[in-house]
């Protein structure tokens, strides 16, 4: 019934392990004392081995995808990663569902709504995969893509592997040097701890997601009528320096500038063919964790680093060139984390942000095995950007995709009908 499918070509690879939210925002908590739900681990009662393992598997990929690699190496077969209990059923690509097959209703909890992955893919193709006006069949190749869990789902509905170069944020340089300054330690933590506690309620998330929204929206206008990339960039240029956005400031060559040219689709004869009017901004989220530098002191990989991946106070650009997708350290025995989550949302017109749908996904599709079948999480930004302790970061991207592609309708119904 299923394809196995162990192997995947591509030239940047990643996580196949995610996450599913709860309440409250990942820059409101700062530990399961302060409302959130402990590790994804605890969660879904998953052992160390099983983070571990999956982890092991990750990095292996993400070799991968390093400078200097050939283009198209090949993800490693989960089984030779995964212990023999966790890789019985190892990644699966789901099958085909047919054009005309509509979906079942989808599970409801709170604020988030699940489903099955070919439930899912069979709502892709009835609500988002038209070009041109036309619904189309999800593909083998996006189907696999899809199967790698919440980057999956990003993934195909993005175009390319997600690369996170246009990443915005916002963070609170008073409230947390006040902070620091006017509080100490709980009793028992240390000063490492209280730091990056500190600095992860400085962040707020949902004045990231708007910042994005607000430049996605600039460079949406700007594409409007320019039929060449120059076009395009004088445009942008002109719309930031009126409204004296700092972004204007930034270097020509900087990824802000030639994000446009990098996109693959832009330069696909059948996306934009080269031709920005063709192209719209779209958005999605991407959660991690701070202390990855692994020449920082132990307590900064276990506990977070403060001054790591903090958005530029005039931009509210954060630069992700450090981000390895390395996940948390344990602080005691027994502790495993997850190295990140994918959400996506598009190009949603819902001008509250409460209100918005952020597709995600548990973990990748694995029916045979101990990790279980996918499930396909659509969660308001409230469930969304809640966080596991795995993480301390949101940051929220602007990428492209072609205009006659649906996977970011103005408007998503969560569930279905």
């Amino acid at each position: 019934m299923y394809k196995r499918s162990g192997f995947l070509a591509l030239t940047t690879v990643g996580v196949v392990l995610c996450t599913a939210a709860l309440t409250p925002s990942v820059s409101q908590a700062a530990g399961s004392a302060d409302g959130e739900k402990g590790s994804y681990a605890e969660k879904h009662g998953l052992t160390v081995d099983d983070i571990g393992h999956i982890n092991a598997l990750n990095e292996k990929a993400l070799n991968l995808g390093q400078p200097g690699r050939p283009a198209g190496g090949l993800l490693p077969s989960a089984t030779e990663s995964l212990r023999a209990s966790a890789s019985a059923g190892d990644r699966v690509t789901p099958p085909a569902e047919p054009l005309d097959s509509m979906p079942d209703a989808y599970r409801a909890h709170g604020d988030r709504a699940a489903t099955g992955i070919s439930n899912y893919i069979r709502k892709w193709q009835q609500a988002y995969s038209h070009r041109d006006g036309k619904p189309q069949q999800m593909t083998e190749a996006q189907r696999e893509q899809l199967s790698y869990g919440c980057v999956g789902v990003t993934w195909v509905n993005s175009g390319p592997y997600p690369t996170n170069k246009l990443a915005f944020a916002s963070f609170d340089e008073n409230k947390y040097k006040d902070t620091l300054e006017t509080t100490g330690p709980r009793p028992g933590e240390t000063r490492a701890e209280f730091e990056g506690r500190i600095a992860k309620q400085s962040f707020d998330e949902a004045k990231g997601f708007n910042r994005a929204r607000d430049v996605a929206s600039v460079m949406n206008k700007a594409l409007e009528n320019a039929h060449n990339e120059g076009a395009y960039l004088s445009n942008l240029k002109a719309e930031l320096t009126k409204s004296n956005d700092a972004l204007s400031k930034e270097d020509s060559r900087s990824n802000f500038y030639s994000a446009l040219r990098n996109t693959p689709a832009f330069k696909d004869r059948n996306g934009g063919n080269y031709d920005p009017s063709k192209m719209k901004a779209v958005i999605y989220s991407k959660h991690f964790w701070s202390g990855q530098d692994p020449r920082n002191p132990s307590d900064k990989r276990k506990y977070g680093d403060p001054d790591a991946f903090r958005p530029d106070q005039s931009t509210g650009l954060v630069d992700m060139s450090k981000d390895r997708n390395t996940s948390r350290s344990p602080a005691k025995p027994g502790e495993s984390y997850v190295n990140f989550d994918y959400g996506w949302f598009g190009d949603q017109k819902e001008a509250n942000p409460d209100n918005t749908i952020w597709t995600h996904a548990n973990h990748y599709h694995s029916p045979g095995g101990a990790m279980g079948p996918m499930q396909v999480y659509e969660s308001k930004f409230r469930n969304w950007s809640s966080g596991y302790t795995d993480f301390d970061r949101g940051t929220y991207i602007v990428t492209f995709i072609p205009k006659d592609w649906n996977t970011a309708p103005a408007k998503v119904k969560q569930g279905w009908p």
